[in-house]
Parts: C-alpha cells; sequence; structure tokens
C-alpha cells in the first residue's frame, strides 16, 4: 500500500522525460482527484524542489479535453471528424488492420511507435513485448540521445558519471548545453546550493541568454554547432598554461602527447572566429577552469542536437579529462547515469521472443519511411499499420511535411493510444483514451540522478481510459501473440523484474519510496579505469566502432575528426539563400508537446515566437512583434518576431514545441528540421538548421 506522507499526500514519481525524475508527493483529494503536487523534501537528489508545470498537474488530469472514451474516424484524415465507439470494437478494428497487414505485407509491415510520453519501464516499454513476440519492425529510438550518448561513449566507453549530488563539493560547475532552469529544475537546486555555502562558481555555455545563463555568474554564448572549437581553445589554453594534469593523462588518457600537439593551432582567435565568443572571454573560462580542478561538467543534449553533435560532445567530455577533474570529488562530468541500472528487462519487453533479424526503423526518419523511402525502411515492405502510444510524431518529428504526407496515406491504418487530442491523434483512424501516471501502477529510473522510484496508481482513471499494459495485452490476445507477461498485473511485473535485477521486492520499494543506486566513488569518477579494455579514455575516438547500440553507422562517420575538433562539415552551415542559424529549443512552460494543452501553460508562452538580434532585425525591416516567415530547405513556418539581443548576430532561436494549428496554415517548427541521419548512429538535428528570415505583411480581418 502506498503509504500516507502527511494529510492527503501520497508518494510518487515524475513520469515525464526530464533527467530530474523528481520524487514527488502527490494531494489525493479523493478516489478521482488530485490537487497540488510537490518535490518530496527528502529526496536526496529532488530536495522539495519541482517545476512549476508538474507542481500544477491537476490541470492535465482534469483536463476538460481529456480523451475519455475510444473514437472511430468518420471523416477525411486529419478532419477532426470522430465516432464514439466501444473498447471491443475498437480492439477487434485495430487488431484486424494489423492482421489484414502482416498477412498481405508481412510482420514487419505493423510499425509500434513510441517514446518518452511516459518514463516509466511497464507502462512505455511494455510495447516492446508485443512487438518483439509478432516479429513486428522494431524501433530505433534516435529522437533523443543518439547523438549526445555516441559522442560520450567515444570517449568515455561508458554511460555513467558522477553523482550529481557532488556538485555541494565543487569549486566551479558548469553548465554546457542545458537550460536547466527549463529542463531540470534540480540541477541548479544544488548548484545554488554550492555557491552559496562554498562560493562555487557557475558557468552556464550556451546559444543564448537564457533563464539558467541569467543565474549563472559566467555566460558564455556561441554559435550553434560550434561547442568543439570552443573546447579546444580551452584545452589549448589549459596546456599551453601549465594546468593540464600531465601525469593523470598518462595514466587514464590515450595518445596524451598527441593530442596536445593536435591542439597547438585550436587557439582562442582560431575558435573566436567559429563561434563568435571574443578571445578575451576563452582565456577568461580558461582561467577559472585551470585554477578550480575539482569542476563539475553537467553536459545537456541541446548542443549535441547538430549533425556534428557527436563530435562536439566528445570535445567538451575531454575537457574535465585534461584538467584531471575526475580524480576530485565534486569534479568530473554527468550526461546520464542511465548506464548504471542494469535491469533485466526479459518480461517487460519480451526479450526472449526477440529476433535480431527483424529490421529496426528509425523513429527519426519517420516521414521517410512512412513516404517509402526504401534506404529508411531498410529496402522491405511499406508500413501498413501503426499502434502509436504516447507520442506526438506529427508535432515533434524532424521535416513534418513528410510526416504528414506519410500520415495523411490512406493505406495506412493508425491506432493513437493517448490523453489528450494530439496532432497526431487527430490524423489517427483510431483514437484509444490513456491513463496518466497518477491513474496505473509503474516504476521509473532517473537518467541525471541515481535513484529508482515507484510511481504507485493514486486514484482512478477518468471515464474508459485504460493504461498501456492493458491495451498491449488485449490487442495481444486478438493478434495471436503469446508471453506470461501479458497475463500479469503490472505490480506483477515490477515485482518480479525488481527482483531479476536484484533490486528487491515491490513491498520493499513500496516501503522505501526510492531506491539510491548510485555507484561507488572510484567507478563514478573512473579511477577503476574508463569502460575500455586498457581503462583509459579515448582521446582518440573510433567513430566506425562506436559502442553507441545502432544497427548500423550512419553518415559520413568515415570524416568524423578522431582527436576532439571542430567539425564544419558536417552541419548545415548558413549560406547566401539561408543566412540564419536556428535552433528550436525548449520553453519553460512546455515539455517537448506535452502541457501544450494545459490554461496555465499556454497562458505563459502567449503565441509562437522567434528570438532575432535587434541588428539582424534591423537589417531585414523586423520591428517587435512581426509576423515573419522563415524557410529552410524543408519548407516554411510562420511565426511572430521578438527582438533579443542576448544572442549571436545570424542566430534565431524559437522555443517550444507548439500544437500546428497554433502556427498559421498549420505548418509546425519541426517543418524546418531534416530527417537526415548524421554520423555515427542518426538522431534528431533539431538545433541545426540553416534558415531565411523575411517580414510577412499582416493581412487586415
Amino acid at each position: 500500500m502506498n503509504k500516507p506522507l502527511g494529510p492527503l499526500r501520497r508518494a510518487s514519481a515524475c513520469p515525464h522525460d526530464c533527467p530530474s525524475t523528481c520524487a514527488l508527493e502527490v494531494e489525493v483529494l479523493d478516489r478521482n482527484t488530485i490537487g497540488r503536487v510537490y518535490g518530496a523534501a527528502d529526496n536526496s537528489y529532488t530536495k522539495g524542489v519541482i517545476c512549476a508545470k508538474v507542481a500544477r498537474y491537476a490541470e492535465r488530469v482534469h483536463h476538460r479535453d481529456r480523451l475519455l472514451h475510444p473514437l472511430l474516424r468518420t471523416g477525411p484524415k486529419g478532419s477532426g471528424q470522430f465516432r464514439r465507439i466501444g473498447w471491443d470494437e475498437a480492439l477487434d478494428r485495430t487488431a484486424d488492420a494489423m492482421l489484414a497487414a502482416e498477412r498481405d505485407h508481412g510482420a514487419e509491415s505493423v510499425w509500434p511507435y513510441y517514446y518518452a510520453g511516459t518514463m516509466g519501464l511497464v507502462m512505455r516499454d511494455g510495447i516492446n513485448r508485443l512487438r518483439n513476440v509478432k516479429g513486428y519492425s522494431g524501433q530505433y529510438s534516435t529522437i533523443c540521445t543518439s547523438l549526445s550518448w555516441a559522442g560520450y561513449l567515444a570517449g568515455h566507453g561508458r554511460m555513467t558519471g558522477v553523482d550529481p549530488r557532488e556538485m555541494i563539493k565543487s569549486d566551479c560547475i558548469v553548465l554546457w548545453g542545458t537550460n536547466a532552469v527549463v529542463t531540470q529544475v534540480n540541477v541548479m537546486t544544488h548548484a545554488a546550493r554550492a555557491r552559496k555555502e562554498r562560493g562555487t562558481k557557475i558557468v552556464a555555455v550556451d546559444v543564448y541568454d537564457n533563464a539558467t545563463m541569467q543565474q549563472a555568474d559566467i555566460k558564455v554564448i556561441l554559435r550553434p554547432g560550434t561547442d568543439g572549437a570552443l573546447a579546444c581553445a580551452l584545452m589549448h589554453i589549459l596546456f599551453r598554461d601549465g594546468h593540464a594534469d600531465r601525469a593523470y593523462l598518462d595514466k587514464f588518457a590515450d595518445h596524451p602527447q598527441a593530442f596536445e600537439a593536435h591542439l597547438a593551432t585550436r587557439t582562442p582567435e582560431w575558435a573566436s572566429a567559429i563561434c563568435g565568443v571574443p578571445a578575451s572571454e576563452i582565456e577568461a573560462l580558461a582561467r577559472v577552469l585551470g585554477e578550480r580542478p575539482r569542476t563539475f561538467f553537467r553536459l545537456g543534449y541541446g548542443f549535441a542536437r547538430s549533425r556534428n553533435g557527436a563530435a562536439s560532445m566528445h570535445a567538451v567530455t575531454a575537457i574535465p579529462v585534461v584538467m584531471g577533474a575526475w580524480q576530485h570529488e565534486g569534479g568530473g562530468a554527468l550526461h546520464s547515469n542511465s548506464g548504471m541500472f542494469n535491469w533485466r528487462k526479459t518480461l517487460i519487453e519480451g526479450l526472449d521472443a526477440r529476433d535480431p533479424k527483424v529490421r529496426q526503423l528509425d523513429q527519426s526518419r519517420i516521414g521517410p519511411i512512412l513516404t517509402g523511402d526504401s534506404e529508411a525502411l531498410w529496402h522491405g515492405p511499406p508500413v501498413k499499420a501503426m499502434l502509436i502510444q504516447n507520442t506526438n510524431p506529427l508535432s515533434v518529428a524532424p521535416d513534418q511535411t513528410l510526416v504528414k504526407r506519410g500520415f495523411a496515406r490512406e493505406d495506412l491504418f493508425t491506432v493513437v493510444h493517448e490523453q489528450v487530442m494530439t496532432d497526431t491523434a487527430r490524423m489517427a483512424d483510431i483514437i484509444l483514451p490513456a491513463t496518466m501516471f497518477v491513474e496505473h501502477d509503474d516504476v521509473y529510473q532517473a537518467g541525471g540522478q541515481q535513484h529508482i522510484l515507484l510511481g504507485p496508481k493514486l486514484i482512478e482513471p477518468p471515464g474508459e481510459c485504460r493504461n498501456n499494459h492493458e491495451v498491449v495485452a488485449a490487442v495481444a490476445a486478438r493478434v495471436g501473440a503469446e508471453h506470461p507477461a501479458f497475463a500479469l498485473e503490472p505490480r506483477e511485473i515490477i515485482d518480479r523484474t525488481l527482483q531479476a535485477s536484484n533490486r528487491g521486492t515491490l513491498a520493499q520499494l513500496e516501503e522505501q519510496r526510492w531506491l539510491d543506486v548510485q555507484q561507488p566513488f572510484a567507478k563514478a569518477h573512473f579511477l577503476d579505469g574508463f569502460g575500455w579494455p586498457d581503462g583509459k579514455f579515448r582521446l582518440k575516438a573510433n567513430w566506425p566502432k562506436n559502442p553507441y547500440p545502432s544497427p548500423a553507422k550512419f553518415g559520413p562517420v568515415h570524416d568524423m575528426p578522431e582527436f576532439p575538433d571542430h567539425w564544419a562539415a558536417a552541419i548545415e552551415n548558413a549560406d547566401d539563400a539561408f543566412p540564419f542559424r536556428l535552433t528550436t529549443s525548449p520553453a519553460r512552460n512546455f515539455l517537448n508537446s506535452s502541457f501544450t494543452e494545459t490554461p496555465t501553460s499556454l497562458a505563459k508562452e502567449d503565441r509562437p515566437t522567434v528570438l532575432i538580434h535587434p541588428a539582424d532585425a534591423t537589417a531585414h525591416g523586423i520591428a517587435e512583434g512581426d509576423k515573419v516567415e522563415l524557410a529552410s530547405p524543408r519548407g516554411e513556418v510562420r511565426l511572430h518576431a521578438r527582438l533579443f539581443a542576448g544572442l549571436r548576430p545570424g542566430v534565431l532561436v524559437a522555443e517550444s514545441i507548439w500544437p500546428n494549428s497554433f502556427y498559421e496554415d498549420g505548418r509546425g517548427i519541426n517543418t524546418l528540421t531534416g530527417a537526415d541521419a548524421p554520423a555515427p548512429a542518426g538522431g534528431g538535428a533539431f538545433h541545426d538548421n540553416k534558415v531565411a528570415i523575411r517580414r510577412v505583411a499582416e493581412t487586415a480581418a
């Protein structure tokens, strides 16, 4: 049982795609209603602090537009015309379509598609059990981690890092490519405490003066896709000025002498010409780092969402190695601790039924896949039926024009299991109403910290909402998929998975509320060796043999720089036709396309805008609030300009993923982004876009 924590409060965990994975306390007003949500004060990472959008989660749970009943499309695709049907009819139609696709085109013509609408292991990953048992097309999940993780693994060989709670012991905290105030507020909790208690310097490196930079002691604003140049210049100075820890490098890094020679020409002036940061600022930051080897690098995903993102991540991760920062408590780096949980997920995902020969379709290339690109389909059958769970590719996937064209196919059957009417749900043939996290049992792992957390069912779901496990099991029964886990309740799956993973039992997790599984200091700091046979950090990366588990190597992998460097040829550099570089950065009150339906978030974000430097605005005849059109090689988007001096000239920033309906002609921001697969492991290059901008005259009402 979930024991009371006080009047009305029950323990839970945030289900969203955020590295913080906060431990929560939820007000339960009655068996159907929640009130305010709080951070758990006694969790050593959450420390009672959560983001405002989750604190007001009742707005989502009790939203008047929750999907409550199964729906059948009655009008053209995308028309929003549906009628209510029963669950049996909805599931029968779904199964019939999947069986027909399998009969006519083979099992790989069915593609279950999901991602991080929930991060619960049972509700998110259980769809793979259906996939594996039936031999449906696999999903290669690239939309978030493949670029950055490949870059981190290139040097470290293992996806773990420093305990984030060590920030309290740091002399300097570098927040690189993460707007932590917006995307992982708990990082700022620990960083601010360190500054208050020990005078820790907070450094923010990003492409614009965002909310995190405004809380930093040192801010470094650079051009998108140039992080590798800045990193190399910093290391050049560290070697030049005697702040490189040569003894540590000799013991824990490969080829340190050759790397130092490589950096000889990577001067601050060289980097300044590339990244736009004055050489004097680069020198000043290097001096701060050199004087503070106890520096904690908290590395986000933002700077790796470029086509050269893996190379940039590798370059930035080399800095704490050159400094010898890993030797010190409060020093080193953290990108993700995902590699330390060691789950045994056979029961959840049906791994005992998995056939490795079944193709893996790249989720970021859903547009080319659904429009019949033979290479994207691995020269196999077309996708004819999709079960889409808790994700919204019509808004969040790159190259939106192709995605829309694919979903508009009359020969494609789509069933969407969702909580609210998203852009993707609107294109479905069948819509199934889904539960939210307080309405089902699940277990969660953190990425940016070290806890396993339980998220128990706290209230009854509204209407006819069913959880993901129920739906997957019901579909499985109708399509002839057999596996013992389909007959189990979520709590049984959680319990057995915990035990199989040597993490105790469900009863113990309920009693403790969370498990702290942080690795010992020496392992977390790689003092027992990095994740390679010789235990040495790879300054010289072997990109064709990168350990990221991709089905193939993608892009110009053989052209990637071995030593850390700025890989200019990979990115969409501005040119005469498209003279600006655009990033599509996170908004404070949305999380990808979640919370875009809640009244408070909508009111706070106001409308889709693009940030433009005043000098660029003047040169293009653009004033504050003007309607503008952004154009990339893939399409055009219209939104409104906001003049903002906190970025480099030639750079544009469009925050958030608004629903497509908030844009003129329904063209959302990902109309501009590309769906090609960058080296070495693919991924979504959402912050790597060359664009043009022009003012659009407002038409009279």
